[in-house]
């Protein structure tokens, strides 16, 4: 009879702390649905909003955790690229964002460019966003591909060694092919460049 109560008196004191830890967990992590969340200057301009129909926010490490994510960031309060990605979070106070898979950020001003990537983080503080894993350019004139790549605020993006490059025709189709080390688009003028390390091979395409 004795082990009997010991037994009861265990299984209360589990059930106990389940409920407790469950309390805990509950206070410090709030779901969020259709999050619309605006980030701006302390002067007043807008940096980036970003949307979400499913979202959690832990009060502990104040990071957003984010689903089905929806970005757009802005330059002199106007849209400059819109990224879309399956999960997404922001930590740091809202300054650091990083995206995961199946990432897609189109540029709004030249809307046939499209970059593909795993990954992509972007420290507000710098001018600079980071892709990595599949990385791929690409619109009606060219593809580049590597693992990695930099998209700086002067709208170029430079892909690290190995690049592939390939040259679409008229017809839209692939025209040949080349391997090169790094790589840098401009997406303002459309033009490709290539730098090797040894420096003696630099080539410039325009389109």
């Amino acid at each position: 009879m004795n082990n009997v109560y010991k037994l009861i008196i265990f299984l209360s004191l589990l059930i106990s702390g389940c409920k407790s830890n469950l309390t805990k967990e509950a206070s410090i992590l709030q779901k969020i649905d259709n999050l619309v969340l605006d980030i701006y200057t302390s002067e007043g301009t807008k940096i980036y909003s970003i949307n979400s129909p499913y979202s959690s926010y832990n009060k502990e490490n104040q990071t957003f955790n984010l689903n089905e994510t929806n970005i757009n960031i802005f330059k002199n309060d106007k849209p400059q690229y819109i990224i879309n990605s399956d999960l997404s979070k922001l930590t740091n106070n809202n300054k650091i964002l990083e995206l995961k898979g199946n990432v897609k950020l189109k540029t709004v001003l030249q809307n046939e460019d499209v970059l593909y990537a795993d990954k992509f983080i972007w420290n507000i503080d710098d001018s600079i966003y980071l892709l990595t894993g599949n990385v791929k350019f690409e619109n009606n004139n060219v593809i580049l591909s590597s693992k990695k790549a930099i998209l700086n605020s002067n709208n170029i993006i430079e892909f690290f060694n190995p690049v592939k490059y390939i040259i679409k025709n008229d017809k839209n189709k692939n025209n040949y092919e080349i391997n090169s080390e790094n790589a840098f688009y401009n997406i303002d003028t459309k033009s490709v460049s290539f730098k090797s390390k040894s420096k003696r091979v630099r080539s410039k395409i325009y389109f």
